[in-house]
């Protein structure tokens, strides 16, 4: 490897240990064998690089999360598409905790992270496409903007409320199944009363 990808993984490292508030530039510098002027030269500042090291570590749930696109019969419905899903991502939580962790720490301490906290609002459209692509079954190449911007929004907004149930108290956290019997019940009393 070369200084470059030595110091995205020392910084992978770092983030995973220390987060992203207490990792310091000489922190990644020792963990990556590399030096300080390395990381100016390679990636313009040590925020630069904090950001690409966390995008590293969240693409592979991006991955995981597709990887669990359920096959369910159109008889089925969405609802059961719906539940298995976050039956998935649920299950994915205790080995992405440290990485949920670093989440929680961008959105708490946004103040002190500008540099990498605007990064990160660059790409989090891409993240939102990615969760309808995969509630919806339709390919992403070909999400219509609506679709991104309403129902995208919509399951990025239960999966941040559900990471921080999980984070802050797993046993009282909301199940799957609970999650799928509040949209049903939801839904059902919208065509009652529409």
């Amino acid at each position: 490897m070369g200084h470059r990808e030595d110091l995205l993984e020392g910084a992978k490292r770092c983030l995973l240990e220390k987060g992203f508030v207490r990792t310091t530039a000489r922190d990644i510098v020792k963990e990556s064998g590399t030096n300080l002027g390395s990381i100016g030269y390679h990636y313009g500042s040590k925020d630069a690089l904090l950001a690409e090291a966390y995008i590293a570590l969240i693409e592979p749930m991006g991955t995981e999360f597709e990887g669990s696109r359920p096959a369910v019969d159109a008889a089925e419905g969405d609802l059961e598409r719906f539940r298995q899903v976050w039956e998935h991502i649920i299950g994915s939580v205790p080995e992405m905790r440290p990485i949920w962790m670093m989440t929680l720490e961008v959105i708490t301490q946004g103040e002190r992270l500008a540099g990498i906290r605007e990064l990160l609002i660059a790409a989090q459209k891409e993240g939102t496409a990615g969760m309808a692509a995969l509630f919806t079954g339709i390919e992403e190449s070909v999400l219509p903007d609506d679709l991104v911007e309403t129902e995208g929004r919509f399951y990025t907004t239960l999966l941040n409320g559900l990471m921080v149930q999980w984070l802050f108290d797993p046993a009282s956290a909301t199940t799957a199944e609970q999650l799928t019997e509040g949209l049903r019940r939801v839904m059902d009393r919208a065509a009652e009363n529409g």
